[in-house]
């Protein structure tokens, strides 16, 4: 397996990203398309295109919101617990502290770097992303959805 860093970390669902989605969206093009090319069916193009656009609209926002919010959490609970494992401290007063953005990015730190860049992030108020690029030695993450 390719070793993990930022220019590769994001993961796609190929069925999902590669297949379904463009089809959907191909479907969406072709209906409007036929909208303007074939005005004795205009109507039932327009309803078409508004069924696929629904369709299109759902499979992305269902799956990205359950997903991601599960995801979310998981990520607020192994902040938690990496956090009392370092400092032998509740987390909760720093976590408040901090973006969702910011806690992600971290976990993507070892340990020394973690302290490091947890400072910076409540002191300085670094982005995620600048914590992401901040990283010397990346922590992988293989799990994500």
């Amino acid at each position: 397996m390719e070793s993990q860093n930022y220019k590769n970390h994001r993961k796609f669902y190929p069925p999902h990203h590669f297949i379904y989605l463009p089809l959907l969206m191909v479907l969406q093009v072709f209906g409007i398309f036929k909208i303007f090319n074939d005005e004795s069916h205009e109507l039932i193009w327009i309803l078409f295109s508004a069924v696929v656009f629904l369709i299109l609209y759902l499979a992305v926002m269902v799956r990205q919101h359950y997903a991601i919010g599960l995801q979310n959490r998981i990520v607020r609970l192994e902040f938690r617990q990496r956090y009392f494992e370092i400092f032998q401290l509740r987390s909760d007063e720093v976590e408040s502290k901090l973006t969702f953005d910011q806690i992600a990015a971290l976990r993507f730190a070892y340990d020394d770097e973690f302290k490091e860049l947890l400072y910076e992030a409540l002191h300085e108020n670094i982005k995620g992303d600048e914590i992401k690029r901040s990283i010397k030695k990346w922590r992988a993450d293989h799990h994500r959805i």
